[in-house]
């Protein structure tokens, strides 16, 4: 059984587990020609989950791209596993003719010394796929006959000097005390004075790292990474831009933290993102190539590859108030599996909030940091109660402000409510993340300075 041209592995678990029951199994999936597949798994990932499959006999990949790009791809991959290594790759890159597309099938000669390279270096199965035409195969047949073939009797497993990985979390060497975090959201416009007249105030405050949310509700804002990079510049402080899944394909994303990375930006919060609202979905589309956890794979694999010294930290987002819990608490798991070392959640306001979120510190031991939005008037929060999804505003809460409140009692009031939900949570929680309507950030001293934190 042959199963090709797939993204990933979890396409075709069931149909492989079957077949491998009875037949030979080789499992073939495609790249481009930066090694990765249209799901955003690198070629080394694809080639280690084969390799634990113990239905598959044979991996390895075609299509995708050409032969040269193919070699300089895969060669570091073959006998990597106990597994027969195959390889298939394109004739080269078609060209539109008249509508069609278009192999050149003039460079046979040049494919079979591809080929023949790859089989010196152990490849087991070779072939042709796209554009490939018998005259392709007959050369191909011709120019390895003489080829020894070498499949390694056993793994050796690589042996490179390993270097400590250098620790830029946010969280390093603050173990035993509770995390701050505090999120500014960048600018609708140019204007980015308030931002970073709050960045310093909040350097004042002791805050441990600063977040940026992704243009929070399809609303378009200042680039999340951009912001970040430059209150980190000024201010020297820690901190972590949200990514979202919304605006970006793989091949962005990946250039996206590969310029973060240069501005050495390192830690970042891990989203699917909130789709675009309804009014502009007709001109502006959503991408979506995958969600949170498939992007934190993505990261994964960067920072085996282009991060190794010194690998990225991400995290994930809870919604503890999502409907079904279960689905929720199996969501942190997976985040957990893909890399998240924390998580920030949805603003809490109830004790149901408070008892899902110690469930899940309790079955999975996961870093968390509980959010905390502090109120500042009964419209204030009538708003987030009724417009926003995710947040579970009681009446209870509602109940404690008044329409003729100054902004100094509304202020004071969400104060309060923000100290009782720490005093609630502060027995389980590793920290707390704080966004502040309107940006009113000086509100940070008179809560978490009454709580000793």
């Amino acid at each position: 059984f042959v199963f090709e041209t797939f993204p990933e592995l979890g396409f075709i678990d069931k149909a492989i587990e079957n077949a491998g029951e009875n037949g030979f199994v080789i499992t073939q999936f495609a790249i481009n020609q930066f090694g990765y597949s249209s799901a955003g798994f690198s070629a080394r990932k694809l080639i280690e989950e084969a390799g634990k499959n113990s239905y598959i006999d044979a991996c390895g990949f075609n299509c995708g791209v050409g032969p040269g790009h193919m070699k300089k791809l895969v060669q570091s991959l073959i006998n990597r596993n106990d597994k027969y290594f195959a390889v298939l790759p394109n004739a080269g890159y078609p060209q539109v003719v008249s509508g069609r597309m278009v192999f050149d099938d003039n460079n046979a000669a040049y494919f079979s010394q591809i080929m023949h390279d790859l089989a010196e270096d152990g490849a087991d199965i070779i072939g042709g796929c796209c554009g490939t035409t018998p005259e392709y195969i007959r050369q191909m047949v011709l120019k390895t006959a003489d080829v020894v073939h070498k499949k390694n009797a056993s793994i050796e497993e690589e042996i490179t000097e390993k270097k400590t990985a250098n620790d830029v979390s946010f969280y390093k060497g603050k173990e035993g005390r509770k995390l701050i975090a505090v999120e500014l959201a960048p600018p609708l416009g140019i204007d980015d004075e308030k931002i970073m007249d709050a960045a310093f105030l909040m350097k004042e405050s002791g805050v441990d790292v600063l977040t940026f949310p992704d243009s929070p509700s399809g609303r378009t804002r200042a680039d999340s990474i951009l912001m970040a990079e430059k209150v980190s510049r000024e201010t020297g402080m820690c901190v972590m831009p949200h990514i979202c899944c919304r605006d970006k394909n793989a091949i962005a994303m990946r250039s996206q933290l590969l310029g973060a990375h240069i501005n050495d930006i390192n830690n970042f919060l891990v989203i699917t993102g909130d789709p675009i609202p309804s009014v502009v979905r007709a001109s502006v589309k959503s991408v979506f190539n995958f969600d949170s956890v498939g992007l934190m794979n993505i990261i994964s694999d960067m920072n085996q590859e282009q991060f190794a010294g010194e690998p990225v930290i991400y995290g994930g987002a809870i919604n503890q108030g999502r409907v079904n819990f279960k689905v929720e608490l199996e969501r942190v798991k997976k985040k957990m599996e893909a890399g998240a070392t924390f998580f920030m959640t949805q603003p809490v306001f109830s004790d149901e909030d408070i008892d899902r979120l110690r469930q899940i510190k309790e079955q999975t031991g996961a870093r968390i940091l509980c959010g905390i939005m502090p109120f500042v008037s009964l419209r204030n929060a009538t708003f987030m109660k009724n417009e926003m999804t995710g947040i579970n505003v009681t009446d209870e809460i509602l109940s404690r402000y008044r329409a003729d409140m100054s902004k100094e009692e509304g202020e004071e009031t969400g104060i309060q409510i923000a100290r009782e939900i720490i005093a609630k949570t502060t027995d389980f929680v590793d920290g707390y993340y704080f966004s502040f309507p309107f940006n009113r950030v000086h509100m940070l001293k008179k809560i978490i300075g009454k709580n000793n934190q």
